[in-house]
């Protein structure tokens, strides 16, 4: 597929005077500039990130609330649930949670929706669950900033409501007794990206810090709030990349017993990084609510090592995990040749594609892998209960869910953001449905909106690639948005007459500029593009990596691109 490289601008003068401050390569100071790191402290915290620069819980409106009414809630000895999506973040954030109170008050348990029969979010099924057990005060994870109408219901049923959330509030905030979203325009938390599983931490780091716990309590479960960052994709800056830092650290050093379970479920040897966590561990806790019931997820997580179904447990999520690769490759398949084979679908700005029997929970899988193929805004629908229900995915910059707010009329309910949403309608509406928000997408995305971007940080020589320069990027890790894995530009380089394609698609790379070094590198499905490093210079995009081969450790590019 066509790239167009985008070669991101930074204030040099900025560059310069950071340069003079940290006496490294001026490239290394753009790349921290265009992170927003402009001085020698701010630069310090960034590579040495340290836990004693968390934020105080406390400054997060309605905290203090929060903290007071599962005092009290404990005191009294009530019964307590606690509620969360079936996501990744929200599983983790529930698992979290959960196993900090149950270490010293028994009378806790949690809940998860399920999917297809209740939903996303907080339900009146898991109210009237509450009601039904006596349970005197819900803690809502990762969900319930707009579910007003939910906690009105509860409050009716004299079951109080905590909220911790970390979505965009609606025009109202639920009447609960404490609502924790940093993203209130009146909570005044200075760090408005945590993942709903960070805001679940804040709360029993305030829990801790008010009752005089050892701040350890809670730093033991980082493990899962750095998974729910991954598999988030939130940006990891500030106090998420405290978390990350930490949590990666315990993933590898002493995970919780059941994640300890899953990663050897996986198969993954070696130490594992943010992109492990993202492709490894996130989709096989995703699986159990794509699959089944994501109370499978939670039960494995907060599972003791004396337990004896924790290893059944990892391996029942890896066996979701691997029946939802074969479901979404199948679907991904089969709408392809629908596309392929009609014009009316081929010929389009857009892609709506539709079939009765597609599963429900690998809707967004399938919308993400056509926006690979075709790059434009996607929506895959099928049915369930008589509805069209699906899913939608964006490109860069285009808003989907405003181009899809102007076929409401047609749809039955719908809700997301800007690059991803779900949407539900009436069979009998699908086709006014794909014209229309086609006629909308034309309308309003440009030429150049229907080109994936690379965004490159920095052009160098070939001869910049040393271990020193590799290893303050790797300080740079965690990895993730607004702090990407940098993308180098270096110009005019040549084969060295020994790069070759590999396995039909893939490119051996072996380059060289002048009189610099010969750099290895490997570039995934791009055989396509051989003929251009055959036919003298050509621009090369790509990240550097290590290689090893044979105990040999050596530097080479993960090439994105040649033109």
């Amino acid at each position: 597929m066509q790239l167009r490289w985008a070669v991101k601008q930074v204030d040099e003068q900025k560059v310069n005077a950071l340069q003079q401050e940290l006496k490294v390569h001026p490239v290394l100071c753009k790349l921290l500039v265009q992170r927003g790191i402009e001085t020698y402290e701010a630069a310090k915290k960034f590579f040495r990130p340290e836990l004693s620069d968390l934020h105080d819980p406390f400054l997060m409106k309605d905290m203090d609330k929060a903290v007071n009414r599962i005092t009290q809630a404990i005191s009294a000895g009530e019964k307590i649930l606690i509620y969360g999506d079936y996501d990744v973040d929200g599983t983790t954030a529930v698992s979290t949670v959960y196993l900090f109170f149950k270490e010293f008050y028994p009378n806790i348990e949690y809940y998860i929706p399920h999917r297809y029969t209740e939903g996303y979010g907080i339900s009146f099924q898991g109210i009237d669950y509450a009601v039904a057990n006596n349970f005197a005060l819900i803690i809502a994870l990762d969900c319930g900033i707009k579910s007003n109408d939910k906690v009105d219901y509860a409050n009716e049923k004299k079951i109080d409501f905590i909220i911790c959330d970390h979505h965009t509030p609606g025009d109202e905030i639920p009447k609960a007794i404490a609502v924790l979203d940093p993203k209130r325009s009146d909570c005044p938390y200075p760090y408005k990206e945590l993942s709903g599983c960070g805001i679940g931490f804040k709360l029993i780091q305030a829990f801790a810090e008010q009752n005089g716990m050892d701040a350890e309590t809670c730093y033991r479960y980082l493990d899962l709030v750095c998974v729910s960052i991954g598999a988030d994709i939130v940006p990891i800056t500030g106090e998420n990349r405290i978390l990350a830092h930490y949590g990666l650290k315990k993933v590898n050093e002493n995970p919780l017993p059941g994640l300890k379970k899953l990663m050897e479920a996986s198969g993954k040897q070696g130490r594992m990084d943010i992109t492990n966590v993202v492709f490894v561990l996130a989709p096989r806790i995703n699986a159990a609510g794509r699959m089944d019931d994501a109370k499978h997820a939670v039960r494995l997580l907060v599972s003791a090592d004396v337990d004896l179904d924790v290893g059944e447990n990892a391996e029942q999520l890896n066996k979701f995990n691997t029946d939802r690769k074969d479901l979404d490759k199948n679907i991904t398949i089969h709408a392809l040749e629908m596309i392929a084979a009609d014009e009316n679908l081929l010929n389009r700005k857009s892609t709506v594609v539709f079939h009765p029997e597609w599963h429900k929970g690998v809707l967004g899988i399938v919308a993400s892998r056509l926006t690979d193929t075709y790059y434009r805004p996607t929506i895959v629908l099928t049915e369930s209960d008589g509805k069209l229900t699906g899913s939608a995915r964006s490109v860069k910059n285009f808003d989907l869910y405003e181009a899809i707010y102007e076929c409401r009329d047609l749809l039955i309910q719908f809700g997301g953001h800007k690059y991803a949403a779900g949407l539900t309608m009436l069979p009998e509406n699908v086709d006014a449905f794909r014209n229309r928000f086609d006629e909308v997408v034309s309308a309003r995305i440009t030429p150049e909106q229907l080109i994936p971007e690379l965004e490159i940080d920095a052009e160098i020589e070939l001869e910049d690639i040393n271990p020193k320069f590799y290893s303050i990027i790797q300080q740079m890790a965690p990895y993730g948005p607004e702090n990407m894995k940098p993308v180098f530009l270096t110009r005019g380089v040549k084969d060295s007459n020994w790069s070759k394609i590999v396995k039909e698609e893939h490119i051996k790379f072996s380059v060289k500029k002048n009189n610099s070094p010969v750099i290895d590198g490997i570039g995934f499905r791009l055989a396509p593009k051989f003929s251009i490093i055959k036919n003298g210079t050509f621009d090369i995009a790509y990240n550097i990596d290590e290689n090893v081969w044979n105990d040999r450790v050596s530097l080479q590019m993960m090439v994105k691109d040649v033109i």
